[in-house]
């Protein structure tokens, strides 16, 4: 398996807990070295849940020293309390890590009966064929310049157990493994040794159905990938080819717009009323759904999935900064020194200027001797989608209203030919 997909030379980092799993995986990995080689370094992340933590933490420098393995040992603080749940945050925090380290791949020795038990916990969840499909042999993870290898996915713990004790091979057990009052060990522990009772077996076929689900999935994201050819477009989903589909593709064809934006895919009752209101809303109707993260909002035809406008604050007051941070709008504007055009540098110099989002009722003068419109209808004029508007980045002169980004700035403020003038813009 790592011939298939690492390359000689490449630079691994095993993730080593010291449990059996991972101490058989290290050893095969030193047994191949010469037949293939490779860069290899191990990883161990002390979470401080045990007290016996420290004793795992040196067992692991140990076994790398007598094996000439550098060995990095990350300390995690995890609070027992967390909302998520300790084997949650235990996760997200080794995630965060394995997220950071600069090799090609990441090895975790997750087996078969790992992946049969995934399973169970997706199936347990109602997920559908991705979910259901579990573990990949090998995944790039959104977010990691690794990418990571599990080479013992079909392999049975048994068998690792076998070959570890015909080796002489020593590990450490860790006591929260038989806790039953996590989901996983329960299913370990009581499940799945009643399900090999009557179905001899039964982690190989469950681990070969995640397999077939695994097929089924990537069979849906080739679909969603030639569907979105005519309905996406950048950040633009069309609501019209997506009425064109029947219910189950263009679910699959949202699912897909959401996952290519790197959000987590919300509940299927919640997708359900998202594609209800995108497929079914008027032409003309402003729809928005919360997806949890990020809200979906229907706009010209389209559809685009929008992050929440920061918290409101009260404008802030610029006192000559080349930059400043606007924190209602979540954007940094700056000041660009101009002559003879944007508004008038000796103006703004006498006055109050802050900086702030929009609360309504604002009017603005583009044009000189023309009238001041409103900000609603300019920024109809303007097409500026709804969610932009909460947060665009304004600008006040002691109190009247004199930039608004993506707008214009008042006309009776403007720098005259040859006048110093400040062109404010929003950084990218």
């Amino acid at each position: 398996m790592l011939g298939r997909h690492a390359p000689p030379h490449a630079r691994l980092t095993l993730a080593l807990s010291g449990g059996l799993d991972s101490v058989a995986l290290l050893h095969a990995l030193l047994a191949l070295r010469d037949l293939h080689p490779f860069e290899l370094q191990a990883v161990h992340v002390h979470h401080g849940l045990s007290p016996h933590a420290d004793d795992w933490a040196d067992f692991c420098g140990r076994l790398c020293a007598t094996h000439a393995v550098e060995l990095a040992v990350h300390r995690v603080q995890i609070a027992r309390d967390d909302p998520a749940g300790i084997e949650a945050a235990a996760r997200r925090e080794r995630q965060r890590i394995f997220a950071a380290l600069d090799v090609d791949f990441l090895l975790t020795a997750h087996h078969q009966d790992d992946q049969a038990e995934t399973l169970l916990l997706q199936l347990l969840r109602g997920a559908g064929p991705k979910g259901l499909a579990a573990m990949a042999e090998r995944q790039d993870q959104p977010g990691w310049h690794a990418t990571q290898l599990r080479p013992l996915l079909s392999i049975p713990r048994a068998e690792l157990l076998r070959t570890a004790r015909e080796q002489g091979l020593a590990w450490i057990d860790d006591e929260s493994n038989r806790d039953t009052r996590y989901r996983r060990n329960a299913l370990r522990q009581q499940v799945m040794p009643l399900l090999a009772q009557h179905f001899p077996g039964a982690g190989r076929t469950l681990a070969r159905a995640a397999a077939l689900q695994a097929d089924a999935a990537e069979l849906l994201d080739d679909l969603a990938r030639l569907d979105a050819r005519e309905a996406i477009a950048g950040d633009r989903l069309d609501c019209a080819a997506l009425a064109r589909l029947s219910t189950v593709r263009a679910r699959n064809l949202l699912r897909h717009f959401i996952e290519q934006h790197g959000q987590p895919m919300p509940s299927l009752r919640r997708l359900d009323e998202a594609l209800h209101q995108l497929r079914d809303a008027h032409e003309d109707a402003r729809v928005r759904v919360n997806l949890g993260q990020v809200e979906l909002w229907r706009y010209r035809g389209g559809a685009y999935l929008v992050a929440p406008p920061p918290r409101w604050t009260e404008p802030i007051r610029w006192q000559g900064e080349a930059a400043i941070w606007v924190p209602a709008a979540g954007v940094s504007v700056r000041m660009d020194r101009a002559s003879g055009t944007g508004l008038r540098q000796t103006a703004l110099a006498a006055g109050d200027v802050t900086l702030g989002v929009r609360a309504g009722g604002e009017h603005l003068r583009l044009h000189a001797g023309g009238p001041r419109r409103s900000l609603k209808n300019l920024l109809q004029e303007h097409g500026i989608p709804p969610w932009q508007r909460a947060r665009m980045p304004l600008m006040w002169c002691d109190g009247r209203l004199v930039w608004a980004a993506g707008i214009g700035f008042e006309a009776d403020l403007g720098a005259a030919p040859g006048e110093a003038g400040l062109l404010p813009h929003v950084e990218p």
